[in-house]
């Protein structure tokens, strides 16, 4: 047998060998074993040592066409067990999109958060702004600039977490209005903001006290703001937390910061005002406190209360949470059981 009849037989034997392949493994290895420097095809090569000068050329290049054609044998059998290999794993991974989707849990706002949140996109809608500051406070803003020096005893309902003597924890946000009317600009317009956040005091925690808790301050400060003002407001606020029918009283109380103050009461919403538990009978829910800026509180801002005065408030989102959604004890607020909040999951 010459070397072209043997290159034939070579080329007829692996081509079929080549088709009845099934796995890319074993198709290597043919590649390897046929075309490799070891492999058959080089070893025909070699005889041509054997051969006439003028046969080699015709030789050579009939050995180089089979080679050729035995690699794109392969490369196409190549493109046909990777293209097999994954229709397979297509059917084996085949999703039914008739099925229902897994639920996925979805996690909500705190409760507390969720009560700020709503109060913050309602004064949002009435013009407000919203002011963050600090927890870490100056007694200064704390305290001095609301009319609360040193020695006065408003002082001993407010005792605190002191870092230094002039740096505490924060027991109010109001801080945050002495700050922020202390750099208004009342040349571009009155100022009208709340800030939420949370403050401290030294206090014994038990079912209706916590060491730390929230509130949200609000103030507003123009040429011409009456109790006629604070009361709409506060009046929109009850409505939107407790319900349209609600209706407010104010009565007469004493803050440092405010002249005349006011402590706030909102129609039972359990009972509507025929009297129940929730209420003590009384038919009003004690829910805030607030008032008329004090003169004072505005001339240590440097803004002169001849000419400006306001309003401020003073709301608890931890007073008004337990209040509409019947919660008896604020602590539950603070110990993350899941099976306490997961009542106030909301969508969206």
């Amino acid at each position: 047998m010459d070397l072209q009849d043997k290159l034939l037989a070579l080329l007829s034997e692996n081509q079929k060998k080549i088709e009845d392949t099934s796995e890319l493994a074993d198709l290597d290895k043919i590649r390897v074993n046929l075309l490799g420097k070891k492999g058959p095809i080089t070893e025909v090569l070699r005889g041509m040592k054997n051969l006439e000068a003028s046969e080699r050329p015709k030789v050579g290049s009939f050995a180089n066409k089979v080679r050729d054609d035995l690699q794109a044998a392969i490369d196409a059998r190549r493109g046909d067990l990777r293209a097999d290999a994954i229709n397979r794993k297509l059917e084996k991974e085949t999703v039914d999109v008739t099925l229902p989707g897994t639920p996925t849990r979805v996690g909500t706002p705190h409760i507390l958060q969720q009560v700020i949140d709503d109060l913050s996109d309602l004064f949002l809608g009435m013009g407000y702004q919203i002011v963050d500051s600090y927890e870490v406070e100056e007694d200064h803003y704390n305290f001095e600039m609301l009319n609360i020096p040193a020695d006065h005893p408003a002082r001993d309902m407010q005792d605190t977490f002191y870092i230094t003597k002039e740096l505490l924890m924060r027991t109010q946000t109001s801080a945050a209005q002495a700050r922020t009317l202390e750099r208004h600009d009342f040349s571009k317009g009155p100022l009208k903001m709340v800030s939420p956040g949370r403050v401290y005091r030294r206090d014994t925690d038990d079912a209706t006290h916590s060491h730390q808790f929230h509130q949200m301050e609000g103030l507003v400060i123009d040429k011409h703001t009456t109790m006629a003002d604070l009361k709409g407001t506060l009046l929109a606020m009850a409505q939107h937390v407790f319900g349209a029918e609600r209706k407010i009283r104010l009565r007469p109380s004493y803050f440092p910061f405010t002249e005349p103050s006011v402590e706030v009461d909102v129609s039972c919403f359990r009972c509507g005002g025929k009297g129940c538990a929730v209420c003590k009978y009384s038919g009003w829910i004690e829910v805030l406190g607030a008032g008329m800026v004090h003169p004072n509180v505005l001339t240590a801002a440097g803004v002169d209360p001849e000419v400006y005065g306001g309003f401020a408030f003073g709301v608890g989102p931890d007073r008004l949470a337990m209040l509409k959604y019947g919660v008896d004890d604020i602590r539950s607020f603070y110990t993350d059981d899941v099976r306490f909040l997961e009542q106030f999951h909301t969508e969206g």
